[in-house]
Parts: structure tokens; sequence; C-alpha cells
């Protein structure tokens, strides 16, 4: 069994576990925390990766490592990943668990690359416009700076890509100008 389709059962059944008890903002902010250390610390994945290093010891190192940040729901499921050899599926089922956590709340995630940082302002009306345009109530916008892009926006929401960027742009023009269309 590919990992993402792992990943995705855990995620299905954390998700399940936390809509029950109503803690999906809770459980989602607590992985997002654990994301962002593995991220950062890629001695963390090889340390509980490492083969010489037993199950408890990893286990005592998820609990002195988030001990106070995270709830024990995470704490188990980090234990349970740790148990079944299966702490690789990790940053794939925290995607997909936000996923199921934004579309609960009929919101979704974008990605905003654009030239220059978006003000507060900026990102507040790209997430009323664009939420509007996919049917959703909100989005959860985060702007990456790109400055090759020279000017405009380019948006990723999900699988679909806006992109109204002037690279996009010139790009679209010099294909016009090479073909003879223009």
């Amino acid at each position: 069994m590919s990992n993402l389709t792992v990943a995705n059962r855990y995620a299905d059944a954390i998700f399940k576990v936390a809509s029950e008890k109503n803690i999906i903002n809770e459980i989602n902010q607590e992985l997002q925390v654990v994301k962002q250390v593995i991220e950062s610390t890629p001695e963390f994945i090889q340390y509980v990766n490492h083969p010489k290093v037993n199950k408890e010891q990893k286990q005592a190192f998820i609990k002195e490592t988030f001990g106070q940040a995270l709830s024990e729901s995470n704490i188990s499921l980090l234990n349970l990943l740790i148990e079944r050899k299966r702490i690789d599926v990790l940053i794939p089922l925290i995607q997909t668990f936000k996923k199921l956590a934004l579309e609960a709340q009929n919101k979704a995630e974008a990605l905003v690359y654009s030239a220059k940082a978006l003000t507060n302002e900026d990102a507040k009306q790209i997430s009323e416009l664009f939420a509007k345009k996919i049917g959703k109530k909100e989005l959860e916008v985060k702007n990456v700076v790109d400055p090759e892009l020279i000017g405009g926006l380019k948006i990723r929401i999900g699988d679909r890509i806006y992109d109204g960027s002037v690279k996009a742009q010139l790009d679209r023009m010099q294909r016009q100008l090479i073909a003879g269309t223009r």
C-alpha cells in the first residue's frame, strides 16, 4: 500500500475522531506545529527513523519534545505511528487532515505568489474575491514572494491556477510572436 494511501486512511480516522469530539481546529493547529518542527529540523525524522533507537526511546523523545504543545490525542497518534513504523507518513497525513478540516468549514487554502509581500488588506480582498469564484466561504491565504513574477499575482487553489502575473503575460506574448499569430 502506498504511503499516500496510508496517510489518507490515518488522516480520515483522526478527522472522524476529532469531529466526534468537536476538536478539529485544535488538532489541526497542533499538527501544523508538528509539521513546522519536522520541516525546520531534519534531525527529528532522522532520530525517530533510526533503527538503533528503540520504540520506547522514540516515544519518550516525542513526549519530551511535544509534551506541552500537543494534546494527548496527538501524542498518541505520534506514538502509534512510531509503534507501527509509519512515521514516514506524518507529513502527508498532516496535509490531508488540514484539507479535511478546511473542507468541513467550507474553506480552502490558497497559495498566492506575488512579486512583493501582500498586506493584510490585500490578502483579505483576494480571499473574498476568490472564495466566491470557487464556492467557498473563505480562503486561507499563504503568500509566497517570487520576484521573478515582475508584477501581478499567481494564485493556486487546490489544483487550479489563476495566473495574472506580468511574467505569464510576457511569456504568452512571446509564444504568440514566435508562432506568428500576432
